[in-house]
């Protein structure tokens, strides 16, 4: 959904593995059902769109995002239901299509593609592929998916998968198109390949000051122009986590955000996450995290200084229980979305 003045604000998680009030941990199947209850939240407190990210290891519950979005849209009316993100690297173009059609079909519309290589490689080894290929894989079936969004015959050769010759693609959408976001980690790029292909980007601004994040949406725009493209809107994507006071928000989610930073940094080899560096990110860098005002002054300015149309916020971080993720949507629904489109409006001061 677009409102009047053009900003949409949505959520995404990525169904990190997380714990009851007691502190157990959930299973792979709760953790599932308590997303499907998250979204269902999120349509009725006014969110425009909600994303489940793909994953294939152990920490993350999900890695068929489909299918609990086309939960989702059964039980929703109104609310976007996609992807945060889908790795098309190692996944296949034409399946890909035929699933999000499908979800198109179910959710009468609602059904979008956040296209990314996301940030684990756990998927190439899973399904064959080899990482040293990871910038044709990307690069061949992103072209791939350009044409097969057309919903016309496809005629169409690579090195990734077999070639297509004048190939149909079922079923086929209402609308004749299915709404789909390139999602890109900041690297100019990445930027230009989703502009020359004529796909809207989502920036994922995990870190430092939100603005420095502006040249790449200029960037954008002008490879538009060059490609002969109409323009397009763009996003960004950030972590966060809203609570009643600034201090609550903060408390409450330091732990969670430390143990979940310093797994990850244990893999690529980065040091401990410092609490001076996570207060950094939250009021220095593109972690969104306080109160309802405090969230919205950050989102408003975040998206006047890098000049986008969207704005999704990654509630989920590691174990955070389920009722504080409830919360947060709840307050980022009635109170943080609100505010924001005040604070946008044309003729705010």
């Amino acid at each position: 959904m677009t409102h009047g003045n053009g900003v949409e604000l949505g959520l995404n998680t990525f169904g990190d593995l997380t714990v009851d009030e007691e502190g157990r941990k959930l299973s792979y199947a709760q953790v599932i059902r308590g997303i499907v209850e998250q979204a269902v939240l999120a349509e009725q407190v006014g969110v425009d769109s909600f994303g489940v990210g793909e994953h294939h290891r152990d920490d993350f519950a999900v890695s068929a995002p489909e299918i609990v979005l086309a939960a989702i849209a059964a039980r929703t009316e109104r609310i976007r239901v996609g992807t945060a993100v889908t790795v098309l690297s190692s996944d296949d173009p034409v399946r890909v299509f035929e699933r999000f059609a499908t979800l198109d079909a179910i959710s009468r519309g609602r059904a979008e593609i956040i296209l990314g290589r996301g940030s684990f490689t756990e998927s190439f080894p899973l399904f064959g592929y080899d990482l040293k290929d990871y910038d044709q894989l990307f690069s061949e079936k992103a072209e791939l998916m350009a044409r097969l969004l057309t919903e016309g015959p496809v005629t169409w050769s690579g090195s990734v998968r077999p070639r297509l010759d004048n190939q149909q693609v079922f079923p086929k959408t209402e609308s004749g198109r299915i709404r789909t976001w390139v999602g890109v980690g900041g690297t100019p790029e990445s930027v230009v390949r989703a502009a020359r292909l004529g796909f809207p980007v989502i920036l994922g601004l995990l870190g430092g000051r939100p603005a420095r994040f502006a040249p790449f949406v200029e960037l954008f725009h002008r490879a538009l122009e060059q490609a002969g493209h109409e323009r397009l809107p763009a996003a960004v994507n950030s972590p966060g986590f809203v609570a009643e006071t600034d201090d609550e928000a903060f408390e409450t989610l330091w732990p969670y955000a430390r143990a979940t930073m310093d797994r990850i940094g244990a893999e690529r080899g980065w040091p401990p996450l410092r609490r001076e560096d996570f207060e950094y990110q939250v009021h220095e860098g593109s972690w969104y995290v306080g109160s309802p005002e405090t969230v919205a002054r950050k989102i408003a300015r975040t998206i006047t200084e890098v000049g986008v149309q969207r704005f999704d916020l990654k509630f989920s971080t590691g174990a955070l229980p389920h009722p504080a993720l409830l919360r947060t949507i709840e307050l980022y629904g009635t109170e943080v979305i609100p505010r924001v489109r005040k604070l946008v409006a044309p003729d705010a001061p």
